[in-house]
């Protein structure tokens, strides 16, 4: 074992693990020699069961051309690693023709303990990935590899929809008018230069808004407006732009949230053109984001329901593949922020239009941006205050209008709220008055019960209504994070420090009986992460939700240094990697409903060893918070 382990330190990228790891790793390996010249793989042929560690001797590695002649011949000697290209970009077959030496002996790491490691280090997974690009820079090897005939097949084909940046799409050049120009112009010129959208810039070269075909239809065709009017009377607004060094989905998923069917690609301040949401769909005819368009054209709480039940297979295909967890999460987020505004929009047009400019806000981890399929409704809605003889009226519209909303996402499956944290409940309908009443005690008069109840209401995101609303609130939060909060943050933290990582004294994992399995809460487990950083946020006045881009805040701030940054981005989306996927199984493949258990037997010795060294991570940044907001070591 000591031997194995020793060699596994010089093997490339096996030297960039933990040597905890490096000791399950060793574990695993099995050991194989060859005593004459032995044609091992065949270039696309031969599935790859896992990577080879040649320990001693040689492999020649090289594609056979038509004529059967040798190319691009290699010679890779002790410590090389063959395999791990072919596993992850090219559908398990061998990339290349191998022949082992006369005596040579290797290690061969199971495919399967292969892939655990690409998904749980970062590092170790793009060696592969930036060896293979280097490679291919070399034209002859690049003329000899042949492109993987399904998408569906390949282990990381589909991170590229994910890895993939604006700057890379053609887009198209920006045309433009001047707010005074008459509309039946406007239309011309759209038809002459062939767009489907036209922006519209005011005097100062200002872009205010565009005019599409469709706003023609509704703001002009529909409504009878004289063709000479100005665009600026029938145009739509606002304008969504992103930048060229923002990812493909991100703009997919701004795209949904916004509602807009344009997006303007911006660079340095400055638009370079733009992109229509139908281009960007069309070249992702597999992703999930077609499937997102098919939520929005839905037409009945039934049909709503229908889709809600296949998000599991969704979820489960893109961990399969190798998506990262913190993509997969918003993927959840953006359905189920699409049913809501669906439900929401339904209401209004049967109650009539709201007597009152609102906001329906989202609580907890679907503030967050962290859904599991373990879910129910966390909510709340915001109205703005109005004159005393209009309060009643106002406030009998919002909790007939949160019954009926809440009672519809229940029947398509985000279930009541067990605890009451709902829009239904009257006590979280209520003015924008009351509201800031609400933070406000909850701050200044703290005490451990009110915090560890109410802290999820830190966590609030909105995502239907009147920004601005929302908007006043954050502001009002500013400002009252500025004044003297120390008791309200230690028992913020004190929150953090509840739940302690499921490690013995001998750091093993510790799990206690459920049924016949062992197990271990991993909700529990990513509790402290979630406490932590959170409290980390407000006392530095930041007011992102989501926990991975609180983190990048915090260490852009400096409260956080590069190491805990990553550190904690690999805890909490490894252990929400496991409970997306365990939740997934359940409900696909048991028919069950999904919980937040894991069985230790049914992880392999990595992700365990994986486990471990997470738990440490956490513990040790509860350690810190101890110190610096209860000023107590010993807790």
């Amino acid at each position: 074992m000591k031997d194995k382990l020793e060699f596994l330190k010089k093997v490339k990228p096996f030297n960039l693990l933990p040597e905890e790891v490096l000791l399950g790793v060793a574990d695993l390996l099995e050991e194989v020699k060859y005593t004459k010249d032995t044609a091992i793989y065949l270039q696309e042929v031969s599935k790859m069961k896992g990577v080879d560690l040649i320990a001693a001797g040689e492999y020649e590695s090289f594609f056979y051309d038509s004529e059967q002649n040798k190319r691009v011949v290699e010679h890779h000697t002790s410590g090389y690693c063959y395999g791990g290209i072919s596993v992850l970009l090219n559908r398990k077959r061998s990339l290349r023709s191998v022949i082992a030496k006369k005596g040579t002996t290797v290690y061969f790491l199971p495919r399967r303990d292969f892939r655990h490691l690409c998904k749980a280090y970062e590092d170790f997974f793009s060696y592969f990935t930036n060896e293979y690009g280097r490679r291919m820079l070399n034209d002859e090897f690049a003329h000899f590899v042949k492109r993987p005939t399904a998408f569906e097949d390949n282990f990381i084909a589909s991170d590229q929809l994910y890895s993939r940046k604006i700057e890379t799409l053609v887009y198209r050049d920006l045309v433009v008018c001047s707010a005074d120009t008459p509309v039946y112009e406007a239309a011309r010129l759209m038809a002459d230069k062939k767009v489907s959208c036209l922006f519209v810039r005011d005097a100062q070269g200002k872009i205010i808004g565009y005019l599409t075909d469709i706003t023609i239809r509704d703001n002009v065709v529909a409504r009878q407006v004289n063709v000479h009017e100005p665009v600026q009377q029938v145009m739509d607004n606002p304008i969504v732009s992103i930048s060229t060094q923002a990812y493909v989905y991100e703009a997919i998923l701004l795209m949904f949230r916004t509602k807009t069917r344009y997006l303007l690609i911006e660079e340095a301040g400055q638009y370079l053109g733009f992109i229509s949401r139908n281009k960007l769909l069309s070249e992702q005819a597999q992703s999930p984001f077609v499937f997102i368009q098919s939520v929005k054209l839905a037409q009945s709480v039934e049909e709503l329901k229908r889709k809600w039940e296949k998000v599991p297979e969704i979820v489960y295909q893109l961990l399969d593949r190798g998506v990262k967890p913190e993509i997969v999460n918003q993927v959840i987020t953006t359905v189920s922020d699409t049913i809501a505004t669906k439900v929401i929009e339904g209401v209004i047009e049967e109650m009539g239009t709201p007597p009152a400019k609102f906001v329906f806000m989202v609580l907890g981890s679907e503030g967050r941006k962290e859904q599991t399929l373990n879910t129910d409704q966390d909510n709340a809605i915001i109205y703005e205050d109005k004159a005393n003889e209009q309060r009643e009226l106002v406030r009998e519209y919002f909790l007939k209008f949160a019954e009926q909303v809440s009672e519809r996402l229940d029947l398509i499956g985000f279930s009541f709220c067990t605890g009451g944290f709902m829009a239904k409940n009257s006590k979280w309908t209520h003015s924008l008055s009351h509201w800031k009443r609400n933070y406000s005690s909850w701050m200044k008069e703290p005490d451990p019960e009110t915090v560890m109840k109410f802290s999820t209401f830190f966590d609030c995101r909105y995502i239907y209504g009147e920004a601005a609303i929302m908007e006043e609130l954050r502001e009002f939060l500013d400002q009252e994070l500025q004044e003297p909060l120390g008791r309200f943050l230690y028992h913020m933290a004190k929150n953090a420090l509840q739940y302690e990582p499921p490690l013995t004294f001998f750091r093993n994992i510790k799990t206690f009986t459920k049924g016949s399995q062992e197990v271990f809460d991993i909700k529990k487990t990513m509790t402290p992460i979630v406490d932590l950083v959170r409290v980390h946020a407000l006392k530095n006045r930041i007011f992102k939700t989501n926990t991975g881009e609180r983190l990048a805040a915090l260490k852009a701030s400096g409260e956080f240094t590069e190491t805990d940054f990553h550190e904690l981005m690999h805890a909490y989306y490894y252990l929400m990697s496991l409970r997306l996927k365990k939740q997934a199984v359940q409900m696909i493949h048991d028919k069950a409903d999904p919980d937040n258990f894991i069985d230790i037997r049914s992880l392999t010795k990595i992700e365990q060893v994986t486990l471990k060294e997470i738990f440490k991570t956490i513990a040790n940044f509860q350690a810190s918070i101890r110190l610096k907001f209860t000023n107590s070591m010993a807790g």
